[in-house]
C-alpha cells in the first residue's frame, strides 16, 4: 500500500476517533445509493486520496484493504468529501460488481428497517404488559 502522507488540507480537516478512525461512507456516483460504510485511519484515507481507489482499515485484522483486491469489485474513487464536523468521510465512487461481501449491490440492499411493522409490535406488546398509555413515573 502507498506510504503518501495525508495532504495538509486534509489533515486539518479531518477528526479521527480516540482509536485513530473515521467512518467512510462509498456512494455510488451514478445513481447517489449508498454502497457501503467502513473505517479509515490516516494511511487509509492518504492511500485512497493518492491512488483513487477505495481503500479502507479492517479493525478485525488491523490492516488496510483495498476494496476489490481478492474479488475484482473495485470502487474507482471521483469524489471525496467531508461532513460538516470532519468526522465521516464521504467517498463518491465508481462501483464495479456488487459493493457488499454478500454478494450485493449495497451493504443496505433487502435490509431496511420496517418502521410500520416496529410500531405495531411495540403496540401490541404495550398492550400485552398494560404499559399502553402509562406515562414515566406512573406507579
Amino acid at each position: 500500500m502507498s506510504s503518501t502522507p495525508l495532504p495538509a488540507a486534509v489533515r486539518d480537516r479531518v477528526r479521527f476517533d480516540a482509536d485513530g478512525l473515521v467512518p467512510a461512507i462509498a456512494q455510488d456516483v451514478a445513481t447517489g445509493e449508498v454502497l457501503m460504510m467502513a473505517w479509515m485511519n490516516d494511511a487509509a484515507l492518504a492511500t485512497t486520496l493518492s491512488t483513487r481507489q477505495g481503500t479502507y482499515w479492517s479493525r478485525s485484522r488491523g490492516e488496510l484493504w483495498r476494496k476489490g483486491a481478492s474479488s475484482g469489485h473495485t470502487q474507482q474513487v471521483v469524489g471525496v468529501a467531508l461532513d460538516c464536523d470532519g468526522d465521516t468521510v464521504l467517498l463518491r465512487v465508481e462501483q464495479t460488481g456488487p459493493a457488499c461481501h454478500t454478494g450485493t449491490t449495497s451493504c443496505f440492499t433487502d435490509r431496511a428497517v420496517d418502521l410500520d411493522a416496529l410500531e405495531t409490535a411495540d403496540a401490541a406488546e404495550a398492550a400485552r404488559t398494560g404499559e399502553e398509555g402509562r406515562i414515566d413515573g406512573d406507579a
